[in-house]
């Protein structure tokens, strides 16, 4: 009896609740931490973008209009589709790197933190909004509205909790986002694009491409749809100059959060909902 033969599998990428193909027809190779091939994953193209930024266009407005009672009950869905799937990110987990021990406590914090901004849905606009006192027969509110698409720089050494800590607090604010995942530990994003495929996130709300940063950054920041950009990692001078200038061309806002530990209390907080947010102020008659 011949031996089995290992097929790699070929993870895609997830754009609109679907899994496509890079258009590029290219991969690029997956290694563990010894150094042996694991996987191949999708190698994005400039038109890769384009359509991520394009179905996020499409659903933010859906997104933006649910309740935020609702966009609390979906993270939340979304950290229980993530419980019953633990074994397969901690396997992948400890593919990179992780020890068992560790492999557990990430996926337990990224399950956490999902549901710790699950709670801040329906809370941070009585935190942060206001009633402005003012000097004639009116009411004034300052209320948060969502900034729109997000491009997010997924960190590099966290593939999951790092993954989750970024998406999280921008989805919960009724942003959608296009997602560049981690390029040398992308498959916890992948398989943490099922996990939302599988849960009531709609389609197009989160888009996770694979890829390489040099190769893409370009087209994140110079993209005329995309009305934010979040990254966290320290970034070489010639992409950090890159993203500054092409988001000039649209006003587009650049928000470099250096996390150090993704464990920490101050990595997660509801300040960062709130960067993705502008504020809007209302006048209304009294008593009209």
């Amino acid at each position: 009896m011949s031996d089995h033969l290992e097929v790699l599998k070929t993870y895609k990428m997830y754009i609109g609740g679907n899994f496509p193909r890079t258009e590029s027809g290219h991969y690029y190779k997956v290694f563990d931490s010894e150094g042996d091939l694991l996987a191949n994953a999708c190698l994005a193209s400039r038109k890769d973008v384009r359509d991520a930024v394009k179905t996020a266009r499409g659903a933010f407005t859906g997104w933006k209009a649910r309740n935020a009672y609702n966009r609390g009950q979906i993270l939340y869905r979304i950290g229980e589709m993530l419980e019953s799937r633990r074994g397969q990110f901690e396997k992948e987990l400890s593919q990179v790197g992780f020890s068992a021990n560790e492999a557990e406590a990430d996926v337990n914090a990224a399950i956490d933190r999902l549901i710790y901004y699950a709670g801040w849905t329906d809370k941070y606009q009585q935190v942060f909004g206001s009633v402005n006192p003012v000097a004639s027969s009116h009411f004034n509110f300052s209320l948060l509205d969502p900034t729109g698409v997000v491009a997010i720089l997924a960190p590099e050494q966290s593939p999951l909790l790092g993954l989750v800590s970024v998406i999280a607090p921008v989805i919960a604010g009724g942003n959608t986002c296009v997602v560049l995942a981690s390029e040398n530990h992308p498959l916890s994003s992948i398989t943490f694009a099922e996990v939302l495929n599988s849960s009531d996130v709609p389609g197009g709300v989160v888009n996770i491409l694979t890829g390489k940063k040099e190769d893409l950054v370009e087209h994140f920041s110079a993209h005329m749809d995309v009305n934010a950009m979040l990254y966290t990692d320290a970034l070489s001078g010639g992409l950090t100059k890159t993203i500054e200038e092409n988001a000039a061309e649209n006003i587009k806002r650049i928000i470099n959060n250096p996390v150090g530990d993704w464990y920490a209390e101050d990595a997660q907080s509801p300040y960062f909902i709130t960067d993705f947010q502008e504020t809007k102020t209302t006048w209304h008659p009294v008593g009209f």
